[in-house]
């Protein structure tokens, strides 16, 4: 068994790749795309530093055991086309994870934007890999769906 579960999905929206990125290295824009923090808008939430630099700490905490509490912090920022977190998930499961969002310009007016989750799985947990990924999977693309839709309008 694999000792990562890796999850990719990308999509294109039709603006600028500059306009693309400085929305996504704002932690708190994805209150307005990303279905976990859409499936619970009262959650309680805390932030630590300046939102859009490394550093920036993003806090959860929901009664909602498909959000749970957890934690984000950005630790990669390379301007115009990678932001990376490391994420820390308290409930329902304790685990650690990477996320990252690549953005690149396909042309003036095109841009692709990859959306990548890394996790370590251990034994049980790693007998179930597949339906993970493929939940996973499914609210990333709803994810990148609704950031495409908010961009675009």
């Amino acid at each position: 068994m694999a000792k990562e579960m890796i999850v990719e999905k990308s999509i294109i929206i039709d603006k600028p790749s500059l306009e693309v990125f400085n929305l996504l290295k704002i932690t708190k824009n994805q209150e307005n795309f990303s279905e976990w923090n859409m499936k619970d808008p009262n959650k309680e939430t805390t932030s630590t530093g300046t939102d859009g630099t490394v550093g920036f700490i993003y806090t959860w905490n929901s009664k909602n055991n498909s959000v749970g509490a957890g934690s984000q912090k950005i630790i990669t920022l390379i301007e115009g086309e990678l932001i990376e977190y490391d994420l820390i998930f308290e409930r329902p499961m304790k685990n650690k994870g990477r996320s990252k969002f690549a953005v690149q310009s396909l042309s003036a007016t095109q841009t692709k934007v990859t959306w990548t989750f890394l996790s370590p799985t251990k034994f049980p947990m790693s007998l179930f890999k597949g339906i993970f990924q493929k939940m996973l999977g499914k609210d990333i693309i709803q994810s990148l769906e609704n950031l495409k839709i908010l961009l675009e309008k």
